[in-house]
């Protein structure tokens, strides 16, 4: 016997546009490195956002463009890294409840967590606490289309968990960095897991916005944003092409901001050099030397009669000529 339950809370909640992180995977048991369910280990899969077709209109909100676009200009841009060294397991456990992030420790593994809060009209197993999703409805944001969940071998495939910023791309983009728990918490993360159609998620495998965008229009300002909301969160950053992609989606839904990286501040100018000693004799004699302005000063320095050459000796004070001044 199976309990239902209706929880549309989680649904209307996870309209926020947070995000964390990772490759697809579906509903189904924990996948198995190079499985159809690991779309990211699957090689040839991804399918560029030009060759989607594409459902619906966009959606022009310019206030959360503009602070997306605020967003994307504060991530870094560089270079892939290399994706030597990935494995789904650099990041834990699939669908382990071992996380400090919202929903770990609850007693139900994340990917029923995730199903929960994005299908409408569950069933739940009462053998589980309620934990395991049965079956529920999908109005699946990347496609536009209401699927039908039911937990199965042959079925569960149907719906599977996206992560909006895949495991490997957050790997070649400063993930390798991270520690063990980091990692766990980005694969775990409920801003980055989305519920999606099966399909749809093996074709993104673990492409980023350069490469693939969902198909349905009104739906891909607020991916980008999760997107950015996850690199910033986890420290992550984009490759130039990426950064250009998310930036013309933005500009679409009506952002007017720009997503240039803020123009580094101008250097303090350099303190003015402290102005030479200058000779009170004024013009023509040289800096630093030794000056008296008369003999009577020569005399009273005890360096009386001075002789051309010696220090202070001016021809001023030679009244004869003969080259002692002072005598």
């Amino acid at each position: 016997m199976s309990a239902v339950k209706i929880d549309k809370s989680w649904v209307a909640g996870f309209a926020t546009v947070a995000v964390l992180f990772a490759g697809g995977c579906t509903a189904a048991a924990a996948p198995t490195v190079g499985s159809a369910s690991d779309p990211e280990q699957v090689v040839g899969t991804a399918t560029p956002a030009t060759n989607e077709q594409t459902v619906g209109e966009t959606a022009v909100d310019p206030v959360a463009a503009d602070g997306a676009m605020t967003g994307l200009a504060a991530l870094p841009i560089r270079d892939r890294a290399p994706k030597s060294g990935y494995d789904r397991a650099q990041f834990g456990q699939a669908w382990t409840d071992n996380v400090t992030i919202a929903g770990g420790h609850n007693g139900c593994d994340t990917r029923n967590d995730i199903l929960a809060r994005d299908l409408v009209y569950i069933t739940t197993d009462p053998m589980t606490r309620d934990c395991t999703v049965l079956s529920g409805t999908l109005d699946d944001v990347y496609t536009g289309k209401t699927i039908r969940f039911v937990r199965g071998v042959d079925t569960s495939s149907a719906v599977q968990i996206d992560h909006v910023v895949a495991l490997s791309d957050a790997w070649q983009k400063g993930a390798q960095q991270l520690d063990e728990a980091t990692r766990r918490n980005l694969a775990n993360d409920p801003r980055n897991l989305q519920a999606v159609d099966g399909p749809t998620n093996q074709g993104k495998s673990d492409s980023d916005a350069s490469a693939w965008l969902p198909p349905n229009l009104a739906y891909r300002c607020v991916y980008v944003n999760r997107q950015i909301e996850v690199k910033a969160a986890y420290g992550l950053w984009v490759t130039q092409s990426e950064h250009d992609a998310m930036a013309r989606e933005l500009a679409s839904c009506g952002a007017t901001g720009s997503a240039a990286p803020a123009p580094a501040p101008a250097p303090a100018p350099a303190p003015a050099p402290a102005p030479a000693a200058v000779s009170p004799a004024g013009a023509g004699a040289p800096s630093g030397e030794v000056f008296y302005p008369n003999c009577k000063a020569v005399r009273s320095a005890g360096a009386a009669p001075l002789h051309r050459g010696e220090p202070g000796y001016r021809a001023a004070m030679d009244s004869d000529g003969d080259g002692v001044a002072c005598e």
